[in-house]
């Protein structure tokens, strides 16, 4: 007697690699099923990681519902935490502890998960996001932002700085651009969908040998922009140039909406142990990448580096110069002079050799 046909599977189209959903929750499953067949893609959903398990190193993205509190041992972090406006800060909390790379809130996503599927498909090479933030206020972070991008452009790569704090009074000033014709960000708030790399670049306005993108450096009130108009800024830069490097600010929205992005986050602190201290909690608000620290002070501080470091928990990146009139410079709009500086250039060429500059 012959055995009896097996039940048929989710139909897959062949040669299509799939999406893989784990999620017992019905409105998230339904959410995404509309997403994956608006990009045209095909879509495997599973209630536990116990049905997931088989499928997840072979699907093109793995998307966890946030009802999903582990993940399969052996496998590889999922690519997106999804879940509903009313998840609140629990979704970020979750995001962090389970290793996810990205968070979708649905339906507000909708159209960023689906470009972000699209491109899993058929992955496209795209340039390293670098995130800069400070330990503690006033740690220097905008600085260091600055000199970075700027070292990395002198020998000709495509570079992008990114000011991610609408209250920070506007990267602009800073490199004394504020009058340079191109696009900030209140001008993508009616953005939507996918952007072009290239046409990102062109209407962006240029300094010190790199592209930036700043909220305005005026006394007005920044206008508005939503997450999903950022992400696809964002995904733009990373396909458009071969290092973002993105001034996350401090807030807990900046934190959010910019540092998730990031493939590598330095931490910017005084050689302080107030500066420690903040610096050891703002970690409990950035996401699982590749985080460390850049110590900020004079020639002697790189004594109490590593002590630092170990009392924070991160490893030391490097140690930024204290600058005399720096604080001046930046208010002046002088900043891209200070960073032609000896010591700054050797400062900056160890953050980057280490953040891989060699790509």
């Amino acid at each position: 007697m012959s055995d009896p046909p097996l039940a048929p599977g989710p139909w897959v189209p062949d040669e299509s690699p799939e999406t893989l959903l784990v999620t017992g929750f019905e409105v998230v499953r339904s959410e995404v099923e509309r997403i994956v067949a608006a990009a045209g893609g095909a879509l495997r959903t599973v209630p536990d990681i116990i049905e997931a398990a088989p499928f997840w190193d072979a699907a093109a993205a793995v998307l966890v519902g946030s009802d999903i509190r582990e993940l399969p041992p052996r496998r590889r972090a999922p690519a997106v935490l999804v879940g509903l406006n009313g998840d609140g800060d629990s979704l970020w909390h979750l995001a962090a502890a389970i290793g996810a790379e990205r968070v979708a809130v649905l339906p507000d996503a909708s159209s960023w998960l689906a470009d972000y599927l699209s491109r899993s498909r058929a992955p496209e090479a795209g340039g390293l996001v670098l995130g800069i933030t400070g330990g503690c206020g006033g740690a220097g972070a905008t600085t260091a932002a600055v000199w970075i991008a700027q070292a990395a452009a002198r020998p000709g790569a495509r570079v992008l700085l990114i000011d991610g704090d609408p209250w920070g009074g506007g990267l602009e000033l800073a490199l004394a651009a504020e009058d340079s014709p191109g696009l900030r960000w209140p001008d993508f708030a009616e953005a939507s969908g996918s952007i072009d790399p290239g046409q990102l670049s062109e209407a962006l306005p240029e300094a010190g040998g790199f592209s930036f993108l700043s909220w305005p450096g005026s006394r007005d009130r920044p206008a508005g922009v939503d997450s999903t108009a950022v992400a696809g800024v964002l995904d733009a830069a990373r396909r458009g140039y071969e290092l973002v490097v993105l001034d996350i600010g401090r807030g807990r929205e900046s934190l959010r909406t910019f540092a998730w992005d990031c493939d590598r986050i330095i931490v910017v602190a005084p050689a302080r142990l107030r500066a420690a201290v903040a610096s050891a909690r703002l970690l409990q608000e950035l996401p699982p990448v590749e985080t460390a620290l850049v110590i900020r002070g004079k020639p002697g501080a790189g004594l109490d580096g590593p002590l630092i470091a170990a009392s924070v928990g991160l490893p030391l990146h490097g140690i930024m110069p204290e600058i005399r009139g720096a604080t001046a410079a930046t208010e002046l709009g002088r900043l891209l002079e200070t960073g032609q500086q000896r010591n700054v250039r050797r400062f900056t060429a160890e953050v980057l050799d280490l953040s891989g500059g060699d790509r």
